[in-house]
């Protein structure tokens, strides 16, 4: 690889969120390009063509997911990980089939997402978790991994209309038809914040 810097694209609608990044991967030395939404992301992809791509799944208007489709599309070489708060398999099944290299729950850390970039995997987030003490009256810690809960039905549907939309390249009409839906209903689904859980 040349000298240059690398550039890397974060996408989040939380501002508080991506700034923190920015300015730990700006601290990393790379040069950093930050959007809120689909359209500022595609915008950045097709002038700055960035090396790394950040992508948070849940933002207002089109989806995480649509935005890897559409950046693989444009920017063929661009390596991108996917940000949830939500910890879903079937999404992100659906990320990595459309070019995504991981899939992180959040709040990932910039180091955890540099790691993810190099194909190794994040540390799971352990617990830790006071327990009965023994004979000696002395408190045990027991340490768990994590588990994501499982999403509502209203999440899993939002999840999965998503994954349709993106096999579909973003086409309202054909994700309509495949979901047996009416065109019109399909984008007040679509216009919708998704479920929280």
């Amino acid at each position: 690889m040349s000298d240059r810097q690398q550039k890397i694209l974060l996408v989040d609608d939380e501002a508080t969120f991506r700034r923190r990044l920015e300015k730990a991967f700006a601290r990393r030395g790379l040069t950093v390009f930050g959007a809120g939404d689909y359209d500022t992301a595609i915008a950045i992809i097709h002038g700055e063509k960035p090396d790394l791509a950040v992508i948070d799944l849940r933002m207002p208007g089109r989806s995480g997911l649509e935005l890897v489709a559409a950046a693989r599309r444009i920017h063929p070489d661009l390596a991108m990980v996917v940000l949830t708060g939500y910890g879903s398999i079937a999404t992100a099944t659906v990320a990595i089939r459309l070019g995504a290299v991981a899939y992180l729950p959040k709040p990932a850390d910039a180091d955890e997402i540099l790691l993810a970039f190099r194909g190794q995997p994040a540390p799971e987030l352990e617990v830790d978790q006071e327990t009965d003490g023994d004979e000696s009256g002395s408190k045990k810690t027991k340490t768990t991994k994590a588990k994501f809960p499982a999403p509502s039905l209203a999440r899993a549907e939002w999840e999965h209309i998503n994954r349709v939309l993106a096999d579909c390249d973003g086409n309202i009409s054909q994700a309509a038809q495949r979901l047996g839906l009416h065109r019109r209903t399909l984008q007040r689904k679509l216009q919708k914040m998704p479920p929280r859980r």
